[in-house]
């Protein structure tokens, strides 16, 4: 046995002391690790660890003399008698009522030396009174403490502390206290283990949903082991043993990922990914990574844990808190409803009449006071996942069915996720089924494409729902506008699923999507709708986020090719749910303006209003004149600066900004010096800078470095000049770490500090060093640089992919300003960590071809370059 072998090891007895205790714990550990690696038995591993270190402790009290009073007892998991590899040892002292002060001492030498030896101790010294005073105030002390078991010491003392922590187990609120504690750490999760980086510990699925369902068995009596439910009939032998597989798997995972990083570390973090799936035999295939591969049975893992924790502590429940015997409420002839729950009337339900398994989950969508499924009714469906197969997909009843769940008025998002973690939705849709758990490394989707995909319809959901209309007023009101919405979430459904088939996955899933149309009896109008926006989904964040909306041609365009209202509308609401379906970090009030920027653009161009002349040129300078005259500005005060600007100036800029620019210069047309004023960001996020100061060379380079230096982000750059030879540009800037305060606070900051760094000249000085971030380390993304004329010749447009990194917009401003080329305009698109930035430039070297390839060139290695 491993104990008997660890504590055999620690026998002798000459050469006592520190240096010989680091030794044997390095050397047992070694040996572990030989072990594990030769055997993969992850169980074995963790024992043996834990008797290694019961061995020491047990020396070590005995050689440092601690008093025959005291107890020293394992906690936590140590007390469960498995040790992962870098996992804290804790430990309680426990104290008799009165205990001298030598004794006291003789605690605190105890613990540095263990922490000399290299055991990093966890440690609380209680008296039996203090640790039920503690429990009392805390579950997670309490739980602990239960789990305890005697290393050395007085036994006596231990086994009153035992029956303390027993005594004042209060069965109910311990149950009840756990199951909210998962809840809790369930939502810290955003409720998903499919995230890209997920922890194999503490997300939904992981080990600690394990151990929760063992708590509530220990606590209620009931047993601590796997097999204990079994006799106590809360499990059947097969979800025993897949409880126990997936166990196994999952900790295995955790015994790498710590002997990989050295440390305690329970995330699946990218930079192990790669060499966890080696040390598991896989290796790269043309359609996967061996880490894809990896993570996609990770999730598989975490979702029948998900399952079957549901399963059993509802069932534990049941046990614990028998409900009095209540009449159940017939539905129908199949299902009725008994104490909150849904059942099956009769046994066997789904495998004579599979077409029950979709009805199931509609029932429960249609009827609110519906709080769960029965056990039975669980499993019979977990079981019965199999019947659906090509003939029940073809079933028109099933069909329908399915429809009907989309056209529901509520519930939608919860029985999609249902529908998904019982395994039924991939098993309808097979193609959905082909990306349940895949990975995107595309360096700003943070989710699993399935997880993804159901995110989007979530988002979309909420644009319908009244109580949530104060989070996107103008989406919520288009969608209570929107005749026939299921055709939204299946376009939602389909958007991306064709991911990682290769080609272009919008493509192919229009076709998907159209076969799902055609079998389901979707009218022409809606399959055509939703055909559409699977092939164009990625259109409409392209042409906001990388063209110029001030151009009325990219506005014809975009029309020309979206062509209804109707199609709009269902493009602006699906491109709204998918950035903000990719990860909390892509969303921002700036993205949010620049779609709804082109939104109306589209929508004025396709439904000319009567007033049509309002939209011209002349009527929005009126409106700018009207703004003014709010602010008391005596007339034809403007027209010094006017006269200045070109029709080009009034295109591009809104109203907004052209009054507060018209407010800020109108008495100083041509000052010596730089201008800077900054303000709050009339998109509610971030600062609006503006700077005017007579044209020079490097001036946009000098801008991107002060930024840089100072850690802001550059979203977009409008950058003009005035007839008479000064730049009046305008920089949107954020810092996603700062709030209205702090960016309040550095308003004035700005405006001195980068007036000054303006007047410098000189070359540009070197970029700072950058650290890049653990993903694009992992999934780096190869720079492209494009550079290539306009349809008129007068200017070039210049296209960068490459990952994002502090100061990068600077590097490329001074690679342009070493080649004498100006920057007209600069469109900034971060997508994550993913940058796709478009500049209109000009200069004497873009004339020739053999210069463009040596620029293109050299931004290619500048972006290439390490931190």
């Amino acid at each position: 046995m491993p104990g008997a072998h660890a504590q055999a090891s620690m026998r002798p007895a000459n050469g006592v002391g520190t240096p010989r205790w680091r030794g044997l714990l390095a050397e047992g550990r070694a040996r572990i690790r030989a072990a594990f690696e030769q055997s993969g038995k992850a169980r074995l591993a963790l024992e043996a660890h834990s008797a290694l270190v019961d061995a020491l402790l047990r020396e070590i009290w005995a050689h440092t003399g601690q008093s025959s009073a005291l107890a020293l007892v394992a906690v936590g998991g140590y007390g469960r008698g498995v040790l992962f590899p870098c996992s804290d040892v804790d430990v309680l002292v426990l104290l008799p009522e009165a205990v001298d002060e030598d004794a006291r001492a003789g605690v605190e030498g105890l613990v540095g030396l263990l922490w000399d030896i290299g055991l990093e101790i966890g440690h609380s010294v209680r008296t039996i009174e203090e640790c039920a005073l503690e429990a009392a105030r805390d579950v997670t002390v309490q739980t602990s403490l239960l789990e305890s078991r005697l290393i050395t010491g007085n036994r006596s003392l231990y086994r009153r502390f035992a029956a303390a922590m027993r005594a004042e187990l209060d069965v109910g609120y311990f149950v009840e206290a756990k199951l909210l504690e998962q809840q809790q750490r369930h939502t810290r999760f955003h409720d998903t283990a499919y995230n890209l980086e997920p922890n194999v510990k503490e997300s939904p699925g992981g080990l600690r949903d394990l151990q929760s369902i063992l708590w509530i068995a220990m606590a209620a009596g009931l047993g601590t082991r796997w097999s204990d439910l079994v006799r106590q009939r809360i499990l059947t032998r097969q979800e025993s043993a897949q409880l126990k597989r997936h166990e196994a798997i999952l900790a295995d995972l955790r015994v790498r990922l710590h002997y990989l990083a050295k440390r305690r570390e329970d995330r699946l973090l990218f930079d192990f990914q790669s060499a966890l799936a080696s040390g598991y035999g896989l290796k790269d295939t043309p359609a996967k990574l061996a880490s894809e591969q990896l993570m996609q049975r990770f999730y598989t893992t975490v979702k029948a844990v998900t399952l079957l924790n549901t399963i059993v502590l509802q069932n534990l429940r049941t046990r614990i808190f028998p409900a009095p015997a209540a009449q159940p409420r017939v539905l129908n002839e199949r299902f009725q409803i008994r104490g909150e729950l849904l059942e099956t009337r009769y046994p066997g339900l789904f495998e004579r009449e599979p077409a029950a398994i979709l009805e199931a989950f509609l029932l429960w969508q249609q009827h609110h006071e519906i709080k769960g499924l029965s056990v039975g009714t669980m499993r019979a469906l977990w079981h019965a996942r199999n019947r659906i197969d090509a003939r029940f997909r073809c079933d028109p009843t099933n069909r329908a069915c399915f429809l009907e769940i989309l056209r529901q008025p509520s519930g939608l998002t919860h029985t999609l996720r249902r529908l998904n973690q019982y395994g039924i939705l991939g098993r309808y849709l097979p193609v959905f089924g082909r990306i349940v758990g895949q990975m995107q490394h595309d360096l700003f989707h943070v989710y699993t494409v399935d997880e993804h995909i159901l995110m989007v319809v979530r988002n979309l959901r909420r644009f319908a729902v009244p109580e949530m209309a104060h989070e996107y007023p103008l989406c919520s009101r288009l969608m209570a506008e929107f005749e026939r919405p299921e055709a939204l979430y299946i376009a939602g459904l389909f958007h991306d699923i064709a991911k990682g088939r290769g080609g272009d996955h919008s493509r192919l899933g229009m076709i998907d999507a159209r076969r799902f149309c055609r079998d389901h009896g979707l009218s022409r109008e809606d399959a055509d709708l939703v055909v559409w926006l699977v092939e164009n989904h990625l259109y409409m964040s392209s042409v906001a986020q990388k063209q110029d909306l001030s151009d009325p041609d990219v506005i014809a365009a975009f029309v020309d090719r979206v062509k209804t209202g109707r199609r709009l509308n269902a493009l602006y609401l699906l491109t709204v749910a998918d950035i903000r379906g990719t990860s909390p970090r892509v969303w921002n009030a700036w993205k949010a303006k620049l779609l709804e920027d082109l939104f109306h653009a589209a929508r004025r161009r396709l439904s000319p209003e009567p007033g049509a002349a309002e939209n011209t040129l002349q009527a929005k300078q009126a409106r700018v004149l009207a703004r003014l005259r709010a602010y008391a500005i005596p007339p034809d005060t403007h027209l010094g600066l006017w006269k200045n600007l070109d029709d080009s100036y009034f295109l591009r800029h809104d109203e907004h900004e052209i009054a507060w620019h018209t407010r800020l210069l109108n008495y100083r047309v041509s000052p010596g010096t730089p201008i800077v004023k900054a303000r709050l960001s009339p998109v509610g996020e971030g600062l609006q800078v503006m700077i005017y100061s007579p044209d020079e060379k490097s001036l946009f380079g000098r801008i991107c470095g002060f930024f840089a230096s100072i850690n802001f982000s550059i979203v977009e750059a409008k950058i003009y000049t005035t007839r008479h030879g000064y730049a009046l540009d305008s920089f949107q800037v954020m810092d996603p770490t700062r709030t209205a305060a702090h960016y309040r606070d550095l308003i004035s900051y700005i405006e001195h500090e980068l007036a000054v760094r303006l007047k410098e000249h000189g070359p540009l000085p070197e970029p700072g060093r950058a650290r890049l971030s653990r993903r694009l380390r992992n999934f780096p993304i190869t720079p492209e640089v494009l550079i290539r004329p306009d349809e008129k010749g007068a200017y070039h447009y210049l296209s960068i992919v490459a990952g994002d990194r502090p100061g990068l917009l600077y590097r490329v401003a001074r690679v342009l300003d070493s080649y004498g080329v100006d920057v007209h305009t600069a469109k900034i698109n971060t997508l994550g960590e993913r940058v796709e930035d478009s500049f209109l430039i000009s200069g004497e070297a873009l004339d020739d071809p053999k210069t463009v390839v040596k620029l293109e060139a050299e931004l290619v290695q500048e972006l290439h370059l390490s931190p």
